[in-house]
């Protein structure tokens, strides 16, 4: 799977609630949350992102509470990766399981630009930073972990294999 897109890039230490405010979390309703996406954050985040969908951040990302709502948000809002220093764990397993391409890559997140035109090879492993002709080497994620991503998450993966058990 190839991403590419403009770059919008924050800091250090962002967590769910700058992601998705609690008071909004009495939704499942993945629009709902996409309109207060960050706004904790930067208020025009959503203007942001409808130019930029690739967000590169800083360490410990989706640090603070477990919900699932943080990624579902992002994904909703227009975030079609995020290359981070470093996730909370949790943040990153629940990014997977609803579909949200995430990436550890040092280099990429310490050379990249607010509006530099990434583009990103998940299964070769590959950032290529089209504004600046670099390209920087990561660990592609397990394959599993890819078709997970590219099925559009846990529930879409399950909900195909269902189907292919059926078939037999």
């Amino acid at each position: 799977m190839i991403i590419e897109g403009k770059t919008l890039k924050y800091g250090d230490n962002i967590n769910t609630d700058e992601i998705i405010p609690a008071r909004y979390l009495d939704t499942t309703d993945s629009k709902e949350l996409a309109e207060h996406c960050m706004e904790e954050l930067d208020k025009d985040f959503l203007n942001k992102i409808k130019d930029k969908k690739i967000l590169v951040v800083g360490r410990n990302f989706g640090c603070g509470s477990s919900r699932e709502h943080a990624p579902i948000a992002l994904k909703e809002a227009g975030v079609a990766c995020i290359i981070a220093l470093s996730f909370a764990r949790i943040f990153f397993r629940n990014a997977i399981n609803i579909g949200l391409s995430v990436i550890e890559c040092q280099e990429a997140v310490r050379k990249a630009k607010e509006g530099d035109r990434i583009q990103i090879d998940m299964e070769e492993g590959i950032i290529k930073n089209l504004s600046k002709g670099e390209c920087y080497s990561l660990a592609p994620l397990p394959p599993f972990l890819q078709q997970l991503i590219a099925k559009g998450g846990l529930g879409e993966y399950v909900k195909e294999r269902m189907r292919e058990d059926l078939k037999k």
